[in-house]
């Protein structure tokens, strides 16, 4: 895999994100409150809403539009909802937050 580096674990906030620009969409990289690490394409399945400014609990974030629950770990919307984002394998090496930009299916 190559694994492109993206910023120190540090520069996102426990329970934040960033933004990276890739080649066909936004990707938007999350931090959990444990220092966990999860990528997933930065749109949600229902109406494309920016996840990357939505609200992080657990391992999931919320759509700041219409309150759609993420899972982080697969991209999968929580029951009731129906649909997925897809995501990008993650992992942290010596602080540094890292990603592969190919995409994992769900």
């Amino acid at each position: 895999m190559n694994w492109l580096d993206i910023c120190a674990l540090e520069d996102i906030p426990p329970l934040g994100s960033r933004v990276v620009t890739g080649a066909k969409c936004d990707i938007a990289v999350f931090r959990t409150s444990d220092d966990d690490v999860f990528a997933v394409d930065d749109r949600c399945p229902h109406k494309n809403g920016p996840l990357s400014q939505g609200i992080v609990f657990g391992k999931q974030v919320t759509c700041p539009l219409h309150n759609w629950t993420i899972q982080l770990e697969n991209g999968e919307a929580v029951a009731p909802d129906v649909g997925c984002t897809h995501r990008y394998p993650t992992r942290v090496e010596n602080g540094r937050v890292q990603l592969v930009l190919d995409k994992v299916s769900a």
